[in-house]
């Protein structure tokens, strides 16, 4: 995959935009996916991901290959994501159910088909799990979503919110401790 991307960054650097498109085609579902567990809303990924393919398509010429396109790709997508956060331009049009593969909690049931009491309260768990992380601080989120969503290191997380490496660790403990905090509730519930 990774020759491919090569290839079609070179050829969209010398002006193929069937080449971008390609690009954008073969990684918007990975932004989207990010952007959403991040932003934690539909249409604010939506943007974030907008954002990130245009800025993309503006800085490719400096794409200098040190890094593989999609690692470059995704610091650029967290960055995005993490401003648009920052801005405080988050849109409050009530929660809405995660799309394919961007849930934040899924269910892991014994069972191939969950009861109607399994399903609701996986709906349940998740909206809590949703509202926690949109509780936290921008900085917060983003750690937490790299290190627990995207199994980045503390390294790799300070690398991608251009932060020091024991700032990336503390922002992802006091997501964690807030995190505990904000479920303890419900977790004793369950139990």
């Amino acid at each position: 995959m990774e020759a491919i991307d090569t290839a079609r960054v070179d050829s969209a650097c010398g002006g193929d935009q069937d080449a971008f498109r390609d690009l954008v085609e073969g990684h918007s579902r990975k932004v989207f996916a990010l952007a959403y567990r991040i932003t934690g809303n539909e249409h604010d990924a939506e943007e974030v991901v907008q954002e990130t393919f245009l800025k993309v398509h503006r800085k490719l010429g400096r794409f200098q290959g040190r890094s593989r396109f999609s690692t470059w790709l995704h610091r650029i997508a967290v960055n995005c994501a993490y401003d648009f956060l920052r801005r405080g331009r988050r849109h409050r049009e009530g929660r809405q159910e995660p799309p394919p593969g961007a849930a934040a909690c899924d269910g892991d049931w014994t069972s191939e088909r969950p009861s109607a009491e399994q399903l609701l309260l996986s709906q349940e768990v998740s909206e809590r799990v949703r509202t926690a992380l949109s509780l936290l601080s921008p900085l917060e989120r983003a750690a937490f979503v790299l290190r627990h969503f995207e199994g980045l290191s503390s390294r790799e997380i300070a690398d991608r919110l251009g932060i020091g490496q024991s700032a990336a660790k503390h922002a992802v403990f006091r997501a964690v401790q807030k995190l505990r905090q904000r479920l303890s509730p419900y977790a004793g519930g369950l139990s």
